[in-house]
Parts: C-alpha cells; structure tokens; sequence
C-alpha cells in the first residue's frame, strides 16, 4: 500500500464505510494516516471520589445506591442517581440515554469516567462512561488514539483501518536529510506516522509530534522559498498616482484615522505608486480599521481608471461590505461601480454579472470564492484584496491574483500572530500592522468564571435580549462524543431552549453544515431573527453584528488565548456595552491564571505573545484555530519553537545547496516535486 491506494483496498472498509470516510474528506491511504488523533485517552487507576479533582477527566469506583429516576424536560429525558464508595458520594446526570438504566445494578461496583463537578455544594458528574471492572482493567495504561468523528463512523472503526494500513503500508526513503534529522533531534518519519496513531507512551507520542509538526513548518517554508526564486520583484503593470478622491474621503469620514491606519495607508499608497507590485499583509485586532484601509486602496485603484476586486470568506460579509460600499459612495460621491458576485446567485445573474465584469461596466467587484471561478474574466483587474486571508489559503488568494497581470494583493487577517513568526509564515509578503484602536470603541469587559457562574450568565443573557441585544454562545464540539467533557453545539441548543424564556429565539451554526445553511442561519442572526446563536469557533469570522453584546465560550480552557481574543472580537462592534464571560471547565489555579490574561488586555498581539509563553505540552490537544494556515497537526503558537528552528533549518539548507542537487538531499528533491505536480505550489 502506499499514499494513493483506495480506502476500500483496506481490510474491513466496504462500500458504506467508504461514504463515511468520504465526510472527512478521507478516500486513500495516505489521507486516512494524515488523520491523526485529536487527543489520547489514557485510563489510570480510579481514584476515592474523596480525591477526585474537581473539573478534570478522572475514574472512580462506586456502586449503585438507591433508585435511577427518570424526568422529561422538553425534548430531554434525564437521569438522575447516586453512586457511593467509602470516600463520599456523587449525584450522576445523563441526558437522553435510557439504556443506562438497564446497565447498572444495584450494590454492584463499576467504574464511572468523567468530569466531576462542584454544583450547589455537591459533588456531580454528567454524562460519565460506565464500565465493568474487568474491562477497565485491559484499559489502564494505554494511550488510546481518538480520532475526529462523524455520525455512523466510530472511534473504534478508524482505529481499526489505520492498524491495517500500517501493517501494509509502504514507507519507502525518509525524505528529511540526516543531518537534520540529528541536529534538530528528530525521530523517523516511520516511526513518527506509527507513533502518532499507536504510541507506546506519552514520551514517544510526542517524538512522534515534534517530527510530523517540523515536517509540516519546513515543508510549508521550504516551497514558499522555492516559490519566491518565480516571483522576486515583478514589475507594476498598472502605474498610479495620488488622487484627491482618498483624501476627501478620509477628511469626511465621521471619525479621524488612528496614528497606525495612518501610518499603514502611507505604507500602501506608497506600494501602489511605486515601480513594484505591492504584496502586503495587514494585521490588526477586529475593529481596528483595517477595512476602510482596505477601501482606501480599492478607491485609488478605481480612481486611477483600474478594475479592482474584494474577497469575503463567507457570503453574509461579502454582503455587507458590499452594502458598505455602496453607502460610502453615496455618501460621499465616490467613483466606485460595485458588483456582488456570490455562490447563491442564479445562473441568470452570474451571467449578467461576468458580462459586466468582462466589459468593464464595473470596477468593483465584491464577493467570495465565486470571484475565482474560471467563467469570471476581467478588465485591466489591479488590485486584489483578500479578507480573512487564511480562510482562503495561498493557492485561492493567488488564483484571483492570477486573473490579471502582475496584480497588486493586499491580504487582511485580524489573527494575531507576533511579528517574529508572521515573518517566516508570510516570508512573501510585506507586513503592515494596525496597533491601535480607535478612541471611540468601548472596551469589552470580561469575566472569566467557573461552570458555577452559569445560572448567573443565564439571568445576564436574558436581560440583554429583553434589552434588545443579541448573544453568541461559544462551544468546542459539534455533537456529543467528540471531545469527553466538552460542551457540544447541537445538545447546548436543546439545554439553552429549556433554561431561557421561550420567547428568545435560538439556533445553532457549526461547520459541518451545508454552507447554504450556514448563510441562511448567519442572515437571520445579522438581521435580528435570532436572539441567541450557539456556535463553534466557524463564527470567528465572516458577520458583522454590531447589536451582538454578549460572548460566552463554554470549555475557555481548551482554546488558545490567542483565539479566544479573536472569537471576543464578534462583540463590541457597536455602540452598545459589551461583554465576554469565558467559561472554564477546570478550576485549576494554572488554568484560571492563564485565561484571567484576558480579564486584562484586550491587545491582540499581546495576548498572542502570552500565547507563546503559556502554551506547553499540556495543551496538545485543546481546540486548534481553526483553518489557520491549514497545518494539519502543527500549531504557530504551541510550536513556535519548532516553526522558528524549521525556517532556520531551510535557510541553512537553501545557503548549502540551493537546487537541492546533493545526492543526500535527493529524496527530499523528489518528495517536493511530488507535492508540486500534485498540488499547484507555485502558487504558495
């Protein structure tokens, strides 16, 4: 077997298997053994419920005393008993799973896997796994590999196919160099790929981490090196000069440009007025005016007789951009002729749409993946800007950019990375960075609460709505089962539904959803619909609701910082106060400290260095950003370590051999040209 072989070719996958595989994008080999695990279950001797901590995943040995009653509340069915051992007792919650009945007898000892939690002045766990004894036993130990599921595939299926793949896969030559390998310390790719799915122990597991992780930084660095010898310094095919349009816009807009938007619009126009194409990221905190630069940019190019383009990650943004541009040319007598070009518009209007964008009836164009279909042609396209830019990928951004010649790209992310490591992860491009916020904006106040607040954060919710005001409630995991102990989007909905007044509206937004209903939920949220939205972290970008004031983020701990600050960033847009209460599951005294950071600032690049800092082994496996450069295992701030010693690997590398034409470094040469003649790499 080697990378490309069917998934049906693997013992045990049939037909059925194979259109569930298909849900995680999953068809061959080499992608089912790219699917790592997303976390380890490692079962240990259970403990007295006298010790049990408090908000972490433990075992404990009990037994039955009493009766299991049972009562409905809505849609829910509850369970509810008690289990005993000589330290204490705990009162056991299960929703929805009448078959727990049957399993348990009373006087007899199992052991109960979950979190405890103190609620009321008691001891309580919720939705614990119960096992017999003699099957825990065979348990202790191990580290067992939990893979990312989708309904009708199990964990225990995965499991399986990955054990025969391994046993007949094909490794062939390691393809990283030995002296690498050594100097930075470094197991076999081999044994890195068994280890990741079946480790022996914790130590080994993460050997097996640190190498898949540098594979994915130096890789990822090595072709945007390699890429940048086809793309040094191209010439400006469409030459600009100042024009008066910018700045009459800038002296009536209703507010004044911050010292950073300042300084950064200085930084663009001087790109677009030089002999060279511009390539610039901007970087800055939701809310800091990176859009009306943006715009800025997008009114020169106008201005100087060019067509020019604007891409939204989702349909709802690139909406309302639209609708924002559309008002500031009225407003202002701008010569903008915008067009919306979306996925959900008819055939009919497509059509209408490339003929106008063809003809040059329009030098704007607004919208979404749609604008890099192959029917859309454009009229002396210039100047292309991306929004959100991870969200698209290099290869997406670059495709637009390909639709004219030697187009000027600026790329606008609000994810705070620091500096050092924007530099090695956008080595193509120049980086601007918007550090203030506007005078104007009041700052968020936050909370960082155990689950004992949420009765109070209910009440507070409530107000709000009654208020006028619109929610986001924040959860890790799409359904039940996912992630043991983390609150999931489909049961937090139905929980919230009984526990708020029943004239608050509320629904529910997760990434597994067909994206038309996705738009449909997030247009209904933006014109007031709903109440409530209780989403995954697929919201940190793509609306704008500046009526939303309340965030809660459920399962705080298993965030980065750096991504709680941007999911924040869904509130406070408006005039109104705004609040975040995070939510911890642990009330560990590190845990607590580390998110109170945000209690503190509300400075993104802050925030992200402390991210830096914080993050160790311990949070392998709390809920990655999501999309972010598309790595598939390494994370910028966990691992910035690793991606630091990765570039430095490269650099090295490329001073010594350049075209890769060492005997030693042939396996690596053959592996790249592999990766570029099955995906388009010259476009990273």
């Amino acid at each position: 077997m080697n990378d490309s072989t069917n998934i049906i070719d693997i013992k045990g996958v049939g037909e059925k298997t194979v259109k569930l595989f298909a849900k995680l994008n999953i068809s061959n080999v080499g992608e089912l053994l790219h699917e790592y695990p997303r976390d380890y279950e490692t079962f240990q001797e259970p403990v007295m419920i006298s010790e049990a901590p408090i908000g972490e995943v433990c075992s404990i040995r009990a037994c039955l005393v009493g009766n299991i009653s049972t009562k409905k509340a809505g849609n829910l069915t509850i369970l509810n008993f008690v289990i005993k051992d000589a330290g204490g007792q705990v009162a056991m919650t299960y929703f929805n799973t009448p078959y727990v009945k049957s399993m348990l007898k009373k006087g007899l000892f199992y052991i109960f896997r979950g979190i405890p939690q103190m609620r009321g002045g008691r001891l309580i766990m919720e939705q614990a796994k119960i096992y017999k004894p003699e099957e825990y036993l065979k348990l202790t130990g191990i580290l067992q590999p939990k893979y990312s599921l989708t309904a009708g595939l199990t964990n225990n299926m995965i499991t399986k196919s990955v054990k025969q793949a391994l046993s007949h896969y094909h490794f062939g030559e390691d393809y990283l160099p030995e002296d690498i390998k050594e100097s930075q310390e470094l197991i076999s790719y081999e044994q890195a790929i068994e280890h990741i799915h079946f480790p022996p122990d914790y130590e080994k597991m993460l050997a097996a981490r640190k190498r898949l992780v540098f594979d994915e930084f130096f890789l990822f660095i090595l072709m945007l090196r390699k890429c940048r010898e086809h793309n040094e310094v191209l010439t400006n095919s469409y030459p600009m000069m100042e024009v008066a349009q910018t700045n009459r816009l800038i002296e009536g807009l209703p507010y004044a440009l911050t010292n950073a938007q300042q300084k950064v619009w200085e930084e663009i126009k001087e790109d677009l007025l030089s002999d060279r194409v511009m390539n610039r990221l901007i970087q800055g905190d939701v809310g800091s005016g990176k859009t009306i630069l943006a715009f800025l940019a997008l009114l020169m190019c106008v201005s100087n007789g060019y067509q020019s383009a604007f891409m939204a990650p989702t349909e709802v943004l690139a909406r309302q951009h639209f609708e924002a541009v559309t008002e500031l040319t009225k407003a202002h007598n701008l010569p903008f002729i915008p067009i919306l070009l979306t996925g959900s518009m008819t055939v009919k209007e497509k059509k209408e749409a490339y003929k106008e964008i063809e003809s040059g009836g329009v030098n704007l164009i607004i919208g979404t993946h749609a604008l890099i279909q192959e029917k859309v042609n454009y009229h002396r396209l210039a100047l292309v800007v991306t929004d959100e830019q991870h969200r698209f990928g290099v290869r997406q951004r670059e495709t637009l950019a390909g639709k004219g010649e030697n187009v000027h790209v600026i790329v606008m992310s609000a994810t705070p990375i620091p500096r050092t490591l924007a530099i090695i992860l956008y080595g193509d491009l120049d980086i601007s960075i918007v550090d203030e916020l506007p005078a104007n904006r009041l700052p968020i106040k936050n909370a960082v609460v155990s689950t004992d607040y949420r009765e109070k954060a209910y009440r507070f919710i409530e107000k709000e709505v009654q208020a006028g005001r619109q929610i986001y409630v924040i959860c890790p995991m799409v359904e039940e089962g996912e992630i043991e102990g983390a609150e999931n989007v489909i049961s937090y909905t139905e929980k919230l539904k009984n526990v708020l007044s029943s004239n608050i509206q509320i629904a529910y937004l997760h990434g597994k959803m067909r994206p038309a209903d996705k738009n449909k939920i997030m247009e209904a949220y933006a014109a007031h619909h709903i109440d409530v939205l209780v989403s995954t972290t697929v919201i940190e970008v793509g609306i704008n609701v500046p009526n939303a004031t309340v965030m809660m983020v459920e399962n705080a701990e298993r965030f980065g910082l750096a991504q709680l600050h941007q999911l924040r960033g869904r509130v406070g847009r408006g005039e109104h106060q705004s609040y975040c209460i995070f939510v911890s599951g642990s009330n560990k005294k590190q845990t607590m400290e580390r998110l109170d950071i945000l209690n503190h600032s509300n400075d993104g690049f802050f925030i992200a260095g402390e991210d830096l800092k914080l993050r160790g082994p311990g949070d392998l496996f709390g809920i990655r950003q999501s999309g972010l450069m598309d790595f598939k295992i390494g994370d910028i701030y966990q691992d910035s370590d690793v991606l630091k010693q990765a570039g430095e690997c490269v650099d090295e590398l490329l001073l010594k051999d350049e075209m890769l034409d060492n005997p030693m470094h042939l396996p690596l040469k053959q592996y790249l040209e592999k990766v570029i003649n099955s995906v388009d790499f010259r476009t990273i």
